[in-house]
């Protein structure tokens, strides 16, 4: 598996990990893969913390970090303060919030809590957060939702580091490589998270001759050396994976959502706005039911939805060990591969598992080729 970008990054393997838990970043780089942070949601102050505890981690192993960059949300031709965006949030929309987390009994916060900060969105107001992370040894920075800014583009190369997009199609991929990217992911429909509507056995190789000779990373349904292989076969030169590493010992998943994924059959995900306001892969629960009900209302846009639901979500997530309500509610992003995860293992483990069903796949297509 050493591909040129493997090389190029100092690898063992070519497998990227996004998560947003440190200890699988780290624990990913030390196997031999890269592990990226993501980094939405994080203010400068705690941001530098976690980098800095993942670089005394890892030693010289190489790492990168992933943030949201969308090119279309509410206020992307304006600046709007929060007070001018919650003006816009509909006041029927709290009222459906109160009655849904009424019907599931879930207990209000304790008083003085206060709540995970919001992702943010748009180019300047992550750039107190994107000029950090450039002071920090990263090998790579992964822009989601959108083509990353000239700036940044122009700082990665000055610095030596990697500049990254995901692209759900082929459009994007070109918007991508024409502002400067140096890889593009290729992320099927089949993946967490934010996704678009193209299976990754049909996009990856669209991609791959779209952006020639840019490299590309496979991405969605990826959880095994099986698929590391048929990704590489359509023309990757890597893969970029997610959900597998959510069931690790490692991860932080909230114990209630992992047991879930470790239940969870392929069947059971949905692309849902209801948690940021775009399509994003996620599991099934009460929750994504409620807001797909047509008697509901819609999800709003990015980034009024995120705000409006995050303090439902906070009360959720602080009583699902003990409350049937908040369980049957609770949810996480997560891809299609979730059918496959059904046992804790390490991240250790699960890079050598990678390793070692590639090499046997690979043993097995030689001899076919005879």
């Amino acid at each position: 598996m050493r591909t040129q970008i493997a090389k190029d990054l100092g690898l063992e393997f070519p497998i990227f990990a996004f998560t947003h838990c440190r200890d699988v970043a780290a624990a990913v780089s030390k196997a031999g893969g890269l592990g990226v942070l993501g980094i939405a949601g994080h203010s400068a102050k705690e941001l530098s913390v976690e980098l800095e505890w993942i670089e005394n981690e890892i030693g010289d192993k190489p790492y990168g970090v992933d943030l949201l960059l969308p090119a279309k949300y509410v206020g992307s031709n304006t600046v709007l303060d929060e007070e001018q965006l919650d003006d816009k949030i509909p006041p029927e929309y709290y009222q459906f919030l109160d009655e849904l987390l009424a019907k599931h009994e879930i207990p209000a916060l304790p008083k003085g809590q206060k709540l995970r900060r919001e992702i943010a969105v748009g180019y300047e107001q992550q750039r107190e957060v994107i000029e950090l992370v450039f002071e920090h040894r990263i090998s790579l920075i992964a822009s989601a939702l959108g083509p990353p800014p000239k700036w940044m583009i122009d700082q990665g190369r000055a610095k030596g580091i990697k500049v990254a997009a995901l692209a759900g199609t082929v459009e994007h991929a070109r918007r991508h490589v024409e502002a400067g990217v140096d890889i593009v992911v290729a992320q099927g429909y089949e993946a967490g998270g934010h996704t678009g509507e193209i299976s990754t056995m049909v996009l990856v190789p669209e991609v791959v001759d779209a952006v020639a000779p840019t490299p590309v990373l496979a991405a969605g349904g990826i959880g095994n050396g099986r698929q590391v292989t048929a990704a590489l076969a359509l023309g990757a030169q890597g893969v970029w994976t997610g959900s597998v590493w959510l069931t690790t010992a490692e991860a932080e998943t909230h114990p209630v959502v992992k047991e879930k994924f470790l239940k969870a059959t392929s069947k059971d995900t949905v692309r849902s706005r209801s948690l940021t306001g775009k399509p994003a892969r996620q599991l099934k629960s009460a929750w994504t039911e409620a807001w797909s009900d047509p008697a509901n209302p819609d999800p709003l846009p990015m980034p009024l939805q995120p705000r409006l639901v995050r303090e439902a979500l906070a009360r959720i997530h602080r009583t699902a060990h003990k409350n049937p309500g908040a369980e049957q509610l609770i949810n996480y992003y997560v891809g299609q591969i979730v059918g496959s995860l059904n046992q804790v293992k390490s991240v250790r483990s699960v890079v050598e598992e990678f390793a070692q069903e590639y090499a046997e796949t690979m043993e097995r297509l030689d001899d076919w080729a005879e």
